[in-house]
């Protein structure tokens, strides 16, 4: 175990839980930042007590606010919400090493290879996604997975 996974598994239960429901509420305001029709996602990502970077689903920048196409079908090149909070942290003099991931829809598992790519040791999701095949490799790959039910 990191030393971040060590420092979240021992912090006050309740007080990471209350922290844990208040990023929860943010990442759920950030979701409406977006443009997409379909699905509307949030993502912050926060270490050592401080939000690094967000993201919300959407397409590239210099492209137009569509999301979908005239049929309601998402557009192959639209951005999901972590990897655009990934993304930013990257541009930065910042990274997501040892970061908790706040989600408000479970990650894909494309979106997951990023995720651990990222150092990042801890996922806090809302919704889960119908493939659960992201969730799983995270955990295989030693995230702590923690799903926020009524957040």
């Amino acid at each position: 175990m990191s030393t971040a996974q060590d420092a979240i598994v021992h912090a006050e239960p309740a007080k990471q839980e209350r922290y844990d429901r208040a990023y929860m509420k943010m990442a759920l305001e950030w979701a409406k930042l977006s443009h997409c029709n379909r699905k509307k996602v949030g993502a912050l990502i926060v270490r050592e007590g401080m939000i690094i970077s967000d993201g919300y689903n959407g397409t590239p920048s210099g492209f137009a606010n569509d999301c979908e196409d005239a049929e309601g079908l998402t557009h192959w090149y639209v951005l999901h919400a972590e990897a655009n909070a990934i993304l930013k942290v990257a541009r930065s003099t910042n990274n997501a090493r040892g970061a908790t991931l706040y989600l408000t829809h479970s990650p894909c598992k494309e979106c997951s290879k990023l995720i651990l790519q990222a150092g990042i040791v801890r996922l806090v999701y809302r919704d889960a996604y119908k493939d659960t095949s992201g969730v799983e490799l995270l955990m295989t790959g030693g995230l702590l997975v923690t799903q926020l039910e009524n957040a």
